[in-house]
């Protein structure tokens, strides 16, 4: 049942200092650009690397069938988000969603699941990107090191320090970086004379399920679909950008939208350009395959321009990464599910600064650990995660979908998108989220049962040392009609 009920009103604020920082907001600067490169730029290093491991596991169709079949996954999670968020129009996103449309305990778990996810996917963009400037160095002929502990720190700092400064700037960056990646990828489809695939291009062995169209069988296939989560995972941080939008029901909607569509076009290139040009045996296994597809080509301009591609996709990946930490860490600190000391604006750049601080040390320490133990596969469970944090926030997305639509039906709240063929994409997202939960606990099951598990102790925590902190009327901050049935 949920924690709304008939009495409950915003509670009077509160005085002193509290007072003072409830005058503080943060900045409306953003629209529909700044929304697109948010989410598109935390995602598009998917489409650089780590996509195709799902070619070891399941051949070159098992890795197009996981990029359709995620790509159904996220366009629901897109239009889901963007009716919800387009009226909940707050920082932290799903978080704030789950406090108005479930309650308190669900909500700080999905501000959990958030936080968690964005953190661990900025400190592997830190790592790849002290190992990717080593290994593109190398290929440009330069023939030094580069220290990959001081680049991991650097590349943190200095992307915190943006973030920091302001959101504008922030995400007016990102939309620059992350247009040059993107545009890299086109540049390549018709360098490498995409419209004419046999010129360059060839698909030996697609047609043979026993060749590397489907070398292990469906299974493989199915074992796949944890890797496609690297096409499209982090366009959901879209929604933390909804209470520095100009107009939230205009920018997260288009942003979020055009963004989904941009990231199914650069997947599809990115697959059909490698799956033309390198061995599956070694696209399977390949660090960076745009970049490798490139040097194939034996043309010099692409490969710098997708050298120079991968490293700006890395870097708005990251920086898009402590955009949304930082935002969901704040709201849950201003709603008082975290010390109220996390809750803080920045008076002069208006941003939250103290959050933004505070999680760098966490993402630096999980960045670095990697390199310092000399276990690279350590990488590979930050990855996880990540990608299972999201997981677990996607299956909270099918119940608050409905919980919405039943307490403010259509008609008695204004919508920024109204998402069609409701409830067929909450149904198709619990669906495929299961699939692919299931094909990640295949391979990473301790990875998952050790992240319940902490999710579950921190649930305990909330429970009996946080949640008597929680006011209750303080949680429901929209101005909306009293719900359907209260």
């Amino acid at each position: 049942m949920t924690d709304i009920q008939a009495g409950d009103r915003p509670a009077a604020p509160a005085v002193g200092e509290g007072q003072a920082r409830e005058r503080l907001a943060l900045s409306k600067v953003l629209g529909p650009l700044h929304i697109w490169g948010l989410g598109v730029g935390i995602v598009l290093v998917g489409e650089y690397m780590g996509w195709n491991f799902a070619v070891a596991k399941g051949g070159m169709f098992g890795a197009l069938i996981a990029l359709l079949v995620v790509g159904i996954l996220y366009t629901c999670v897109a239009m889901i988000d963007s009716e919800v968020t387009s009226t909940v129009a707050a920082a932290g996103g799903q978080y704030t969603q789950a406090k108005h449309m479930i309650g308190p305990l669900m909500a700080f778990n999905v501000g959990l699941f958030l936080v968690l996810e964005y953190t661990m996917l900025e400190a592997a963009d830190a790592n790849v990107m002290s190992y990717l400037a080593t290994t593109v160095a190398g290929h440009l002929g330069y023939t030094g090191n580069v220290n990959q502990y001081a680049f991991i720190v650097l590349a943190i700092m200095v992307l915190a320090f943006l973030n920091y400064r302001g959101v504008l700037a922030t995400l007016s960056v990102n939309f620059i970086i992350t247009g040059v990646a993107f545009v890299a990828i086109i540049v390549l489809f018709f360098g490498m004379e995409g419209m004419t695939p046999g010129a360059q291009m060839h698909f030996n062995g697609l047609a043979s399920s026993t060749d590397n169209g489907l070398p292990y069988g469906w299974l493989g296939a199915f074992a796949a679909l944890q890797f496609g989560m690297w096409y499209y995972l982090g366009i959901e941080g879209t929604c933390q950008a909804a209470e520095e939008c100009r107009s939230a029901a205009r920018s997260i909607p288009l942003g979020t939208m055009t963004g989904i569509i941009t990231l199914l076009i650069a997947a599809i290139i990115t697959w059909y350009v490698c799956a033309g040009t390198l061995p599956w045996q070694y696209l399977g296994v390949a660090i960076t395959p745009l970049f490798d597809t490139a040097l194939v080509t034996g043309t010099k301009y692409l490969a710098v321009l997708l050298a120079l591609g991968t490293i700006l996709a890395t870097l708005a990946s990251a920086n898009g990464c402590i955009n949304d930490a930082s935002r969901a860490w704040f709201s849950m600190g201003r709603d008082n599910f975290l010390p109220t000391w996390f809750g803080a604006i920045h008076p002069r750049y208006r941003t939250p600064f103290r959050s933004i601080l505070f999680l760098i040390p966490l993402g630096i320490s999980f960045a670095v650990l990697p390199v310092l133990l000399n276990k690279p596969e350590l990488l590979s469970t930050v990855i996880t995660f990540s990608i299972l944090s999201a997981l677990l926030m996607y299956s909270f997305m099918v119940p608050n979908m409905y919980r919405f639509r039943k307490l403010w039906p259509i008609g008695t709240l204004h919508r920024g998108y109204t998402h069609p063929f409701h409830p067929l994409p909450a149904l198709s997202l619990a669906l495929i989220a299961a699939l692919v939960m299931f094909a990640t606990f295949l391979g990473y099951g301790t990875t998952l049962l050790t992240l319940v598990a902490f999710y579950l102790l921190a649930s305990v925590w909330f429970v009996l040392f946080r949640y008597k902190y929680v006011r209750r009327g303080r949680q429901f901050t929209m101005p909306w009609p009293r719900p359907k049935g209260y």
